[in-house]
């Protein structure tokens, strides 16, 4: 097994420094950082914009090959991902706003598969009953609300709520509160100010989840191997659950591994309506400010997530699938 995810995250090593080059290269073709200085006052001639660029790695008169050479070289060399052509940092900005998505996708995530495969295995046991017909109806009405639109509709009933309970328990924007200190107080206020943007996440991710585990265990819920697990006296609760539920969680597992990323950089309209400086809301930010290093650290974080949700999937369909460990 260790020699297996060896060579698996050897290959993604390999596929993620050709991915991050590449980047590189066509981050630097269109991204122009030059048209952050063209708008301020006074105005700035292209020879002094360049030089402003220069203490970046971003000078436009040097070639890009050279410019690639030393960020590749700081980047191997040091870990230093660049400044951005404000002169900010790339490595605090990716490293704090990795921190602040990962509150809101661990646990949203955590929540949404564990609603999306219960409500899957409840009424894929009870096909056609009320409750089955009831969750759908319901999943697929969820999933055809944009997210925008549930995060509004979240926010109005959470002001609505504030109103009427004459406190204010529910944050609507911000990560945390300015005026609070001290260790457990700032704690407490983090955890107020998670509940909507992850309240929001988790409506819209379970739906994916339980409409999907449906229909995987419908489909081995009357397999041979189910069929000749009751034959040895387990009862159909038994047989789903030890037998049936096992093979059916195996595409759930590699969805859920793979969706990490896409969640942690595209979770942009969440982030906005609740005003949360993550990873999603920074990819955007670099783009539109035509920040190369930003963008091509950004595009490294995901790719990275990646790799480590595809390693993830592989060792969940080993503990999963007696087959694939034997083999």
């Amino acid at each position: 097994m260790l020699r297996h995810v060896t060579r698996k995250a050897a290959g993604w090593l390999l596929m993620i420094a050709i991915a991050t080059n590449a980047t590189y290269f066509l981050a630097s073709w269109f991204l122009d950082p030059r048209s952050n200085y063209r708008e301020l006052r006074p105005v700035r001639t292209e020879e002094q914009i360049d030089r402003a660029l220069a203490p970046y790695n971003l000078d436009p008169r040097v070639p890009l090959v050279h410019r690639w050479w030393d960020w590749l070289t700081s980047v191997t060399l040091h870990f230093d991902w660049g400044t951005s052509p404000t002169g900010v940092p790339v490595n605090g900005e990716v490293g704090y706003r990795a921190l602040v998505s990962a509150e809101l996708v661990v646990v949203a995530t955590v929540l949404s598969v564990v609603i999306g495969v219960a409500l899957g295995v409840h009424t894929a046991a009870r096909q056609y009953g009320w409750a089955d017909r009831v969750t759908q109806a319901l999943s697929v009405l969820v999933f055809n609300i944009p997210t925008s639109v549930a995060a509004l509709a979240v926010v109005f009933v959470a002001i609505w709520l504030n109103q009427h309970a004459g406190l204010h328990f529910l944050y609507v924007a911000g990560e945390n509160s300015p005026d609070v200190q001290g260790l457990l107080p700032t704690l407490g206020d983090r955890l107020l100010h998670l509940i909507l943007p992850t309240l929001t996440l988790t409506l819209m991710g379970y739906v994916g989840y339980h409409l999907t585990q449906r229909s995987l265990l419908l489909d081995t819920i009357d397999a041979d191997f189910v069929r000749t697990a009751r034959a040895t006296g387990l009862t159909r609760a038994q047989a789903i659950r030890r037998h049936a539920l096992r093979s059916a969680l195996i595409p759930t597992a590699a969805s859920v591994a793979f969706s990490v990323p896409a969640v942690f950089t595209g979770a942009v309209i969440t982030e906005t309506i609740f005003g949360w400086n993550g990873m999603g809301r920074y990819f955007v930010q670099t783009i539109s400010n035509n920040d190369v290093h930003g963008t091509v650290a950004t595009a490294a974080f995901a790719a990275a997530l990646t790799a480590v949700g595809a390693i993830l999937a592989d060792l969940a369909t080993v503990f999963l699938d007696p087959r694939v460990r034997v083999s």
